[in-house]
């Protein structure tokens, strides 16, 4: 099998290449390796793939509709006799995935999320490439803000979010780009009949994730022994999904007829503060929590209703938090001469 994965060097796009990678597939990864504080943790993650002799870098954006064409064509150019494609499916992974950026600088958000994955979709159609997997988000889901009353129609009571509810209540820009993507592999599968499944995350967390992330943010914190900045009580709840379980259920996407949506989440969420609780016996030192104002966009729950990934997928997270947080942790300290480095937004103006 040959797959092309965007945002290869990000976080989840990482992670899947190398479950990927560990059996027997091809990965042609693309990633334009944009300027940040985050360059050097997708360096580290590319410098692991670049490894593997199944893996091949293509340093493209995905907005480059004249680099993506020259690159299917190149590949299209050299598979192997008899077959049909140059990819056996597309993973999109490749997004702007900071909130706080969003509403800074909704354009940049709604450009590489909506019309990157619009620029993917289309190479789909014109190669016949017929397995597309998108990878969207819990917060197309929105929920209320600290401190707002609930609308007509709208719970209070945290409850799971399933794939059929309302998307009317977003909170970010980020999350109306998502929604904007999904609703193009709706479209794209009509019009072509592209297997197309939208897979809605929820909260990845784990070794090397991004370090504007609540669990990166604060081992860093409490390792350099600095305090730890918390939203409100620390009373949200976040469905945790631990990384390797995400990258699991989005291989398993591939294998979807028709169109789907489908969440992938940890199905027992938990509070930021007994994060921090298990941190701090996994670190075995306190965590110094000053309580800031919520940011907007900072929803109150997150929980995801996993039943139809269960059988679609004869998916469920194999990893629990505790030991997720562990393999974190030992991530973090093995590496901690260079993450050091790494500039922190403290306090955070984002989400977790």
């Amino acid at each position: 099998m040959r797959l092309c994965i965007t945002g290869c060097a990000g976080f989840v796009g990482y992670s899947v290449a190398t479950l990927c990678l560990d059996t027997g597939i091809e990965v042609h990864g693309v990633d334009h390796l944009g300027p940040g504080d985050d360059l050097p943790l997708k360096e580290w993650r590319l410098q692991q793939l670049s490894g593997s002799a199944g893996f091949r870098f293509h340093h493209l954006d995905v907005l480059d509709h004249q680099g993506l064409e020259r690159l299917v064509a190149d590949v299209a150019s050299k598979v192997h006799v008899g077959a049909t494609r140059p990819f056996d499916g597309i993973i999109h992974l490749a997004a702007v995935s900071n909130v706080r950026r969003s509403i800074e600088d909704p354009d940049s958000t709604y450009r590489t999320n909506v019309l990157g994955t619009l620029s993917m979709l289309e190479a789909c159609a014109h190669w016949r490439i017929k397995r597309f997997v998108l990878a969207s988000s819990a917060s197309v889901y929105g929920g209320l803000l600290p401190g707002e009353p609930p609308s007509e129609g709208v719970s209070a009571k945290p409850r799971p979010s399933r794939e059929c509810d309302p998307s009317d209540n977003m909170l970010s820009p980020y999350a109306a780009s998502k929604k904007a993507a999904e609703d193009l592999c709706r479209l794209y599968h009509r019009m072509h009949e592209i297997n197309a499944v939208v897979l809605r995350y929820f909260a990845p967390y784990g070794p090397a994730g991004r370090q504007d992330m609540s669990v990166f943010r604060f081992v860093r914190l409490m390792t350099e022994g600095q305090p730890v900045f918390v939203y409100g009580k620390g009373t949200q709840l976040r469905d945790f999904t631990y990384i390797s379980d995400i990258a699991r259920g989005t291989l398993a996407a591939l294998g979807i007829e028709g169109f789907e949506v489908i969440n992938l989440g940890g199905g027992a969420p938990v509070s930021i503060n007994h994060v921090l609780d298990r941190l701090e016996a996994c670190l075995g030192m306190p965590s110094r929590r000053i309580e800031i104002p919520p940011p907007p966009a900072d929803v109150l729950a997150s929980w995801a209703d996993i039943s139809k990934a269960k059988a679609l997928l004869s998916w469920a997270p194999s990893t629990s938090l505790d030991e997720g947080l562990r393999q974190t942790v030992d991530w973090h300290q093995s590496h901690r001469d260079w993450l050091r480095e790494l500039p922190l937004d403290c306090p955070p103006r984002s989400g977790a």
